[in-house]
């Protein structure tokens, strides 16, 4: 037997030597906090869950993509990686989009993905997993271990990776691995304590000083790097200190900026050409907390007009590297930014006009979203996190609910659909004292319905809000804007229906004063919520669309 005690500098230290591979891999879920085991487990993996330790709890999701989604909400909610067990080939290529998704969104998972037998994959029996490849350069780091003692130390170097990298790491376990002798503790190729440095370097602080120095009017990007309460408050003293209007990164994954701040001036266009218009006038523009520029539909020409000059602070060297600008600095965002507050002198020069939202469509109108979203923002506390995965009302949606504490707006930001609803259950798992509302087209959250199941079983309450068109919306704009016509049809489904199914309450509204009532009954509340809830809201579709 195995157990565990809490060493004085926070780490997990060993009561008692594991006997076998399995208990030292507990060892390590208990050392590293990965306590929820996020899976849809087959054979190949019940070697590994048979007889689960109590103090080990774990979280069934009805589809991989569910599964890491989960997990995925559960990282970014605490902040450290979560642990997800795939089931070989049918595993990880079903949860193949999620794991891009978590890359892009700057996840930490550790992944064990299950194998067949070690002694007989030679033969390529049945389930046998071609499996270093099969998610493409997605994971940040891949290992399948020569031995089954290698395991437990591959696991521990896993979850380093995967904090470090702000992705998921990839473990490959063949199953007759868990039983296996444990190995000694002198053969686990990992550190017990791994310390990152906070602090920025000097040299570098002043290079970018000097550059903002010289500026006539500098402005800030923020990206989901910086989505965190450091550097939220460093980047609004150096704002301050600038008197420079703060945007946020186009197509960002999280709000890397208080998005109420008088300075903040709005999303950046994911079009070249608008966004070079947005930044026209700005001779200095500095980035932090993402690459400069993630861009939508090819448009031609640079970035920003002559002239311009970016420079860009990350923690991420691959954005670093493919951004085009005069300036990448590798290093710590918020420390970074404070240093510059602090080196920076007080501009004297007037702050731009706030942008104030939208004014909200008139209530005669038939149901749109911008009704939907107007509702939520004026009773949402601001405190909830909101996630968004409606394509077409994705600018309304931007604009009408900004993010006003940490979290408080996360995107699907490779783009793939089924993200928003797991994940919404994943961060209400991680931050149970939060609201959690998940804004999702009815189309996006077919991807990933049967989540709800997961929701309903563990008693998870986020408020998801499907936003019923009744078609392909974005393709239709998008087929329009190629001067075409769609090759698809409506799609029309019962998605109230479909989360009754899975256990999920669902409430079916079609018009503006139900839509209050049920918003002022149930978003007070939505902190306490232990159980689900699916509001299905029948809309016109928006008539245009601009990213």
């Amino acid at each position: 037997m195995s157990g565990t005690q809490v060493r004085p500098d926070g780490a997990s230290a060993r009561t008692s030597t594991p006997v076998t591979v399995r208990d030292a891999a507990f060892d390590v879920l208990r050392r590293r906090g990965m306590t929820k085991i996020f899976s849809n487990p087959g054979s190949t993996e019940v070697p590994f869950l048979v007889d689960l330790p109590p103090d080990l709890e774990f979280v069934l999701a009805l589809h991989e993509g569910s599964v890491v989604g989960i997990a995925t909400g559960y990282a970014l909610g605490r902040g450290e990686p979560s642990f997800v067990l795939l089931h070989t080939t049918p595993g990880l290529g079903n949860a193949v989009s999620a794991l891009a998704t978590a890359r892009v969104n700057r996840a930490p998972l550790v992944v064990a993905v299950g194998q067949q037998d070690r002694r007989h994959l030679a033969h390529e029996p049945f389930l046998a997993g071609k499996l270093a490849g099969l998610a493409g350069e997605y994971p940040v780091w891949v290992d399948q271990p020569v031995r089954p003692q290698d395991v437990p130390g591959a696991l521990e170097r896993a979850w380093h990776e995967a904090q470090t990298r702000r992705g998921p790491a990839l473990v490959i376990v063949p199953m007759d691995d868990w039983q296996a002798p444990s190995p000694e503790p002198h053969e686990y190729a990992a550190p017990d304590r791994l310390v990152r440095a906070a602090a920025a370097d000097a040299a570098a602080v002043e290079e970018l000083a000097q550059l903002l120095e010289r500026a006539e009017s500098p402005a800030l990007v923020a990206g989901a790097g910086a989505d965190d309460p450091e550097t939220w408050a460093a980047l609004a003293a150096l704002a301050e200190r600038l008197a420079a209007p703060v945007w946020q990164e186009p197509f960002g994954a999280r709000a890397g900026f208080p998005q109420t701040h008088p300075l903040y001036a709005g999303d950046l266009s994911a079009d070249r050409a608008r966004l070079r218009e947005a930044l026209s006038g700005h001779d200095v523009v500095l980035v932090v907390g993402a690459p400069a520029f993630r861009q939508y539909a090819y448009v031609e020409g640079p970035f920003v007009e002559e002239g311009t000059v970016v420079a860009v602070v990350t923690e991420d060297p691959a954005e670093a590297q493919r951004s085009r600008v005069q300036l990448a600095v590798l290093a710590p965002h918020a420390s970074v930014c404070a240093a510059l507050a602090e080196r920076l002198p007080q501009r004297d020069a007037e702050p731009p006009a706030s942008r104030p939202a939208p004014d909200p469509p008139e209530p005669g109108d038939a149901l749109r979203a911008g009704h939907v979203l107007a509702e939520l923002a004026a009773r949402l506390p601001s405190d909830a996190i909101v996630l968004e995965e409606a394509p077409s009302n994705r600018p309304e949606l931007l604009a009408r609910l900004p993010a006003r504490d940490n979290l408080g707006l996360i995107s699907p930001a490779m783009g793939g659909l089924g993200f928003a609803m797991p994940a919404a259950i994943g961060l209400r798992l991680a931050l149970p004292s939060r609201p959690v509302v998940a804004i999702i087209g009815d189309g996006s959250s077919l991807y990933a319905i049967q989540s709800l199941w997961s929701a309903a079983t563990y008693g998870v309450g986020p408020l998801f809000v499907i936003l019923k068109n009744g078609g392909y919306a974005i393709m239709d704009r998008l087929a329009e804007h190629e001067g075409g016509a769609s090759a698809w049809p409506n799609v029309d489904v019962d998605i109230a229906g479909l989360a009754q199914v899975f256990g999920c309450d669902a409430r079916r509204i079609a018009d503006l004063d139900t839509l209050r009532e049920v918003l002022d009954e149930v978003v007070p509340d939505l902190a306490d919520r232990n159980e689900p809830l699916l509001l299905e809201v029948t809309v016109e579709p928006d008539a245009a669309f601009l990213p």
